[in-house]
């Protein structure tokens, strides 16, 4: 199943990247076989986190679908201070997420689980929105998040974020190059 997951994870990524609604599709399936998997394995946020991302799929098809080919959900980029904010915000939920998952659970990495699941919301918030910044915050929680996932046995899981991390280049370029033509159709 882990495998599976990791297929559909693929998919998710190479259509994001291209702007593909399908991704939305492989995103929803994939995140239903990793509730189980995370639960099996003790990384609690990280189950409930791929129920959110299920949530979020059914978010981002409809967001995505609801534009029409003249109004299409357009690539945009927020302000410094709207990511500083919500950086320390959810950098607070996660410590006290992570303090209570520490006192009252036998959750694996109780503080890291809680900081790449708080964030990886936000994250999959932005690019259902199509905003541009969402790949930085990526490059982080996948790079800290191939280390938990290998702790755990999820070595395809692991190799799956590796994956993610030196895609992630790809998609910062093509989400930029779909801004930038935005920004230039705007102005002109």
């Amino acid at each position: 199943m882990e495998n599976l997951a990791v297929v559909l994870a693929i998919a998710y990524l190479f259509l994001a990247i291209r702007q593909n609604i399908l991704c939305w599709l492989c995103a929803a399936s994939s995140s239903l076989i990793y509730v189980a998997l995370f639960f099996n394995v003790k990384l609690y946020m990280e189950s409930i986190l791929n129920i959110f991302y299920f949530c979020m799929a059914v978010y981002g098809w409809l967001s995505w679908r609801s534009s029409d080919k003249n109004s299409s959900l357009r690539v945009i980029s927020w302000d410094l201070s709207v990511h500083i904010r919500s950086i320390f915000v959810i950098s607070v939920i996660s410590i006290a997420s992570g303090y209570i998952l520490n006192r009252h659970t036998d959750a694996a990495f109780p503080y890291i689980d809680s900081l790449t699941t708080f964030f990886s919301i936000w994250a999959t918030y932005l690019v259902a929105k199509k905003i541009l910044e969402n790949w930085w915050y990526w490059l982080l929680i996948d790079i800290t998040s191939i280390a938990i996932y290998w702790e755990r046995g999820l070595s395809s899981t692991s190799l799956l974020f590796l994956l993610y991390v030196l895609m992630i280049p790809f998609g910062i370029y093509s989400w930029r190059s779909s801004y930038e033509e935005s920004q230039h159709d705007r102005a002109g």
